[in-house]
């Protein structure tokens, strides 16, 4: 109390008005009081949200926080249940991914720049660590093309203005930095951030970068040097064209890998298709092509250099030396220095490993039904990336040809990853001897093969263009920066021109005024009535109320609907606006002025005589000619608006204050009249706190005194319990059957014994006449009905039927005083 009493000092002082949100000039509405009240229903206020209420709402609490602690090792939510089954998915879908994995990786450290024990080392990395974190079963971590060309374009721009810091040394900074920052935004459970990335940037992102590697790795390939593949994708092309004939022996190895990978690739779908009953054998012999093609070619490889292992001497270039075990396992070293090479580079790197990452996680979630939680696998991607360094990883996120092995392979849980962990440690251990004889060029093959599914279909863009075209603009801008520029100016690129469209649409949405239209659900020649069940006859257009509801459809049928059907005006003066995208600060001027612009269009005013000098009239409406009369007798004067919120989830303080400014001016435009304003389908609390301070959802006050004998309240009300309530329909199950059982019997025994005697025939009518009059079956059914919407906010409605129902009344029941000359204001 005493503290309310200070507050109530301090707001007198200050000149704040607590109570200026009751228009009525009443006392406030409680409970038991009947003046927005109706007989048969059960009083309901409607409490307004609280500023407490919301801070308790975004601050953890001590539960809250137990599960969020609970939920950073999601293994243990399954870990207890592991059985054999489980283990036997695991391990084979983990070996062979294992097995994939090992030439990939160090494939992809040649495109970061580093040596290629370094893409071991984060392979091995990833998969260890992932399982800990992870709410996806399929995704495999470790090193991705993209990433691994970001990566080795930091360490080239580090090596140009810092020559003395190695590139490992770069490489995993980066990885520390990027992961601390996506760790950070997942344990803070931020992670629907990355829903900003549309499908059609994040398809123009892959494709760009397909092509961009794919291109980057033809001079490898070819055995073509001289020039750097670094460059801009389409200076790489001229540059290949320009030397294509310094090809050298590397080009007969990698031409054939590459061939031989896409041959294995197409013979096994061919014979998955051809004999469906063999196809897991043929699944796995097309996953195991890269490694064989690797030993294939190293054997190769072996055979024609092993008297040439001098460098001079090769007959083409191999990978060379790989150490044994972890050579570079380390502290990292991290300075203001090294973070200012690859400062620059640190947005597109964080967009890289979490759009990859997320969008391949949601994909597999959503085709082997289960969802992923965003948060949870930043966590999993920024722990990885923090760790992964000690060991000398390189930054690494989710990999999608990777993924699609491991999801068909038939893994079962995230533990498959510990099993790759372990292929990956035995080849980190046993076959660095093997390693030295790879091919440079065979390893380009495999880059450009696997980068190859990364790039759209053209049935896809197809796809894209059916549903919007102007993403498929926004999808070919991304891919023409990335090829004429770089990779990382075409994500911004298509990030940017995504936002950009999304504020677009927000700022020139535009509403539509709804008229009535009345339907009937049919099927076949039958109706279907609201309860859902078949009508016994026909559709009868001689009664069209039967089975009959109500839609509202935009009079200029903006959104599809049959142009033959004529929406009928709600009523005289009454107006239905519906708003398409929110309704918030951007787009509430654009809005209001279409809505007051048409109400202008298609009404007049309420006083002929408001101008009764040619001088008084503003400059913006000048009115006729002199000499000529202004005649809109025909149209009606302004009587009501109703809203449709339903594609309003919040509002701010200038929306909310333009709606403020039309209401004044439409008041003086219908003057002496007060305009009523109905807002359906709200959905949500602190929009109705902010219309309610602004004054709406109640009556508007008028200066007769007589505004609550003026107006006619109305509320939708549900019912609780009856015919429709769960026991009712229980009691309805019941009583059927016995009926059923009652009558069985009773044929039964007309059957066996005929001219059985009255009586029992009686009492078994009587029986079925006492079920049928229960209330189940609607016989005095005595229901409680309670309102929907709260009594002390008259005016908000929860649907456009109710709130043109209520316009109606009350237009006509002002209309019936104002007849009778009783409440009318002076004019």
């Amino acid at each position: 109390m005493a503290t309310s009493k200070i507050g109530h000092t301090l707001a007198k002082g200050l000149g704040i008005k607590l109570n200026y949100r009751n228009p009525q000039g009443t006392d406030a509405i409680s409970r038991g009081e009947s003046l927005y009240s109706v007989s048969s229903a059960d009083s309901f206020l409607e409490e307004e949200p609280t500023t407490w209420e919301w801070i308790q709402s975004v601050t953890p609490s001590g539960p809250g926080m137990l599960r969020w602690a609970y939920n950073l090792f999601p293994f243990t939510h399954w870990i207890g249940h592991y059985n054999l089954q489980w283990l036997y998915g695991d391990l084979v879908a983990g070996i062979t991914v294992g097995a994939v994995v090992v030439p990939q990786s160090m494939a992809y450290a040649k495109l970061a720049e580093l040596a290629p024990q370094f893409g071991l080392y984060s392979s091995f990395m990833g998969v260890l660590i992932y399982w800990f974190f992870a709410t996806s079963k399929d995704i495999t971590i470790g090193p991705v093309a993209v990433m691994s060309t970001i990566t080795g374009n930091v360490v080239n721009k580090a090596h140009d203005t810092n020559p003395d810091i190695p590139a490992h040394v770069i490489a995993s900074a980066l990885a520390i930095v990027a992961g601390a920052i996506i760790c950070f935004i997942g344990l803070v459970r931020l992670g629907r951030i990355v829903d900003f990335i549309s499908l059609a940037a994040i398809s123009a992102f892959m494709t760009g970068s397909a092509i961009n590697i794919s291109v980057g790795q033809v001079p490898a390939l070819m055995g073509i040097t001289g020039f750097s593949n670094r460059e801009s994708t389409y200076k790489v092309v001229i540059n290949i064209l320009k030397h294509l004939g310094r090809s050298k022996n590397d080009a007969a190895m990698g031409l054939t890998a590459l061939f031989f990978l896409y041959l294995v690739r197409s013979l096994c779908n061919l014979g998955a298709r051809r004999m469906p009953q063999r196809a897991k054998m043929f699944f796995f012999l097309s996953t195991l092509r890269t490694a064989f093609t690797i030993l294939l070619y190293t054997l190769i490889s072996w055979l024609v250099n092993r008297h040439h292992r001098s460098q001079k001497l090769r007959k083409f270039a191999i990978l060379g030396t790989v150490p044994r075990g972890f050579q570079n396992a380390a502290v990292p070293t991290i300075n203001s220095s090294i973070i200012k090479t690859f400062a620059s580079e640190i947005p597109a790197s964080i967009i890289v490993l979490l759009i990859e990452h997320i969008a391949i996680a949601k994909s597999f979630g959503r085709v082997n039904n289960y969802t992923i939680d965003p948060s949870q696998e930043m966590v999993a991607i920024g722990v990885t990336n923090l760790l992964g360094p000690f060991l000398g990883a390189y930054p690494a996120t989710g990999s999608f040809s990777r993924t699609a092995i491991k999801s068909k392979a038939g893994v079962r849980t995230p533990f498959a990853g510990v099993i790759t962990a372990i292929v990956v440690l035995l080849a980190i251990y046993a076959l660095p001897a093997v390693f030295f004889y790879i091919p440079n060029s065979v390893l380009s093959a495999v880059i450009i093969h696997a980068v190859g599914d990364l790039i759209t279909p053209p049935n896809t863009i197809y796809q894209f263009w059916r549903v919007n075209p102007l993403e498929v603009i926004i999808f070919f801008a991304g891919v023409f920066v990335t090829i004429f520029s770089s990779i990382e100016n075409g994500i911004y690129t298509t990030i940017c021109i995504s936002v950009a469209v999304l504020l677009f649409r927000v700022l020139f949405a535009q509403g539509r005024f709804v008229g009535k239209v009345k339907v009937h659900s049919v099927v076949g020649d039958h109706i279907i009535e609201e309860t859902g069940k078949f009508r016994d006859k026909p559709f009868d257009a001689q009664d069209p109320d039967k089975a009959a509801r109500n839609i509202f459809l935009p009079f200029e049928h903006g959104d599809g609907s049959n142009p033959q059907i004529k929406p009928q005006s709600p009523y005289p003066g009454i107006f239905i606006y519906r708003f398409s995208e929110g309704y918030n600060y951007p787009n509430a001027n654009r809005y209001l002025d279409h809505m007051v612009a048409t109400i202008f269009k298609q009404t007049r005013r309420t006083n002929a005589q408001s101008f009764p000098r040619l001088g008084d009239r503003p400059w913006n409406d000048p009115g006729p000619r002199r000499g000529r009369i202004e005649e809109h007798s025909d149209k009606p004067t302004l009587k009501a608006i109703i809203l449709d919120f339903s594609s309003v989830n919040n509002v701010d303080i200038t929306s909310v204050q333009h709606l403020i400014d039309v209401r004044n001016q439409l008041d003086r435009y219908a003057s002496p009249d007060k305009v009523d304003w109905h807002l359906a389908c709200i959905n949500n609390r602190w929009t109705k706190r902010a219309l309610a301070s602004a004054g709406f959802g109640f009556p508007t006050p008028v200066n007769d005194g007589n505004m609550m004998e003026r107006w006619k309240p109305i509320f939708s009300v549900a019912e609780l319990g009856g015919q429709d309530s769960a026991a009712a329909a229980a009691q309805y199950r019941e009583n059927a059957r016995r009926v059923k059982d009652v009558e069985g019997r009773k044929a039964s025994r007309d059957t066996d014994t005929v001219g059985q005697d009255e009586s029992a025939s009686s009492d078994s009518n009587e029986f079925v006449q006492t079920i049928v009059d229960s209330k189940a079956y609607g016989g005095g059914v005595t229901s409680r009905v309670v309102v929907v919407h709260g009594l002390n906010r008259p005016l908000f409605h929860i649907d456009l039927t109710s709130a043109l129902q209520s316009a109606i009344a009350n237009v006509e029941r002002i209309g019936e005083y104002e007849a009778k000359g009783v409440g009318t204001p002076a004019p």
